[in-house]
């Protein structure tokens, strides 16, 4: 059954007291989390805090050691990633994983290959070129004669293609320029105007924090604070250690 928050709000996605170890390390510490259906949801913390397993277990890359995950209130933790792309779930991971030597075209085909009919697919790609159309203009290109901009841009459209409610994005503007991060933001929110709930990763910590509703700020793979995304840009100890306070 669907899960409401206080507000009458729909809690699209439940993570509760999940645990997931790499070897013997722990790198998940029984963290939970609430997210809201529609919202941008940011998790911050340092290298090795455990933000890109949280994504990875979310998406089934990853298996959690113990704890559950629930997706429109049915479990999901058990399930392969592919099931869970079917359910409306989709991963542009860290450094964008694009199929380098072909079109983008091909990706995006290869983002929609769940798609049960031509039609389905059809629409779905119209719909985004419309949305995207820098990524229009380069359909018959090769992924890797993209800037890396593009390329993000094409990652984010291969991922959209599975036509999903949940979009993971680890790290989008990570080696990109100042102009390009400001395409990034832009792409974010746009998602959340297509109705895509937006789980983000992401290093730039202000740019995270002014675009999420809620944030949740993860030390050594447990959760340390979190709230609204204003409240937290606010707090000392955030300012201190991700805003350059």
């Amino acid at each position: 059954m669907p899960i409401w928050g206080s507000k009458g709000i729909r809690m699209l996605l439940e993570i509760k007291d999940l645990w997931v170890h790499h070897g013997k390390a722990e790198a998940l510490r029984g963290i939970s989390m609430s997210i809201e259906e529609g919202s941008i949801v940011t998790l911050l913390g340092g290298n090795g805090a455990g933000k890109t397993t949280t994504l990875r277990t979310i998406s089934g890359l990853k298996r959690p050691t113990s704890g559950e995950i629930w997706f429109e209130g049915k479990r999901i933790d058990h399930i392969i990633p592919s099931d869970i792309v079917r359910r409306g779930i989709a991963h542009v991971p860290e450094g964008r994983q694009l199929f380098y030597g072909m079109t983008v075209k091909d990706n995006l085909e290869m983002g929609g290959y769940l798609l049960k009919s031509k039609r389905r697919f059809n629409e779905q790609r119209d719909v985004l070129l419309e949305h995207f159309p820098a990524v229009k203009d380069r359909m018959k290109h090769k992924a890797s004669d993209l800037s890396g901009g593009e390329q993000q841009m094409v990652a984010v459209c291969r991922a959209l293609m599975s036509a999903p409610r949940v979009l993971l994005m680890d790290e989008p503007s990570l080696g990109m320029s100042p102009i390009m991060v400001d395409e990034v933001e832009k792409v974010v929110l746009q998602l959340k105007e297509m109705g895509v709930t937006v789980i983000l990763v992401e290093q730039n910590a202000r740019m995270a924090l002014e675009l999420a509703d809620y944030a949740y700020v993860i030390e050594t793979g447990k959760i340390a604070m979190c709230g609204e995304g204003c409240v937290l840009s606010e707090d000392d100890n955030v300012v201190r250690c991700y805003l350059g306070g």
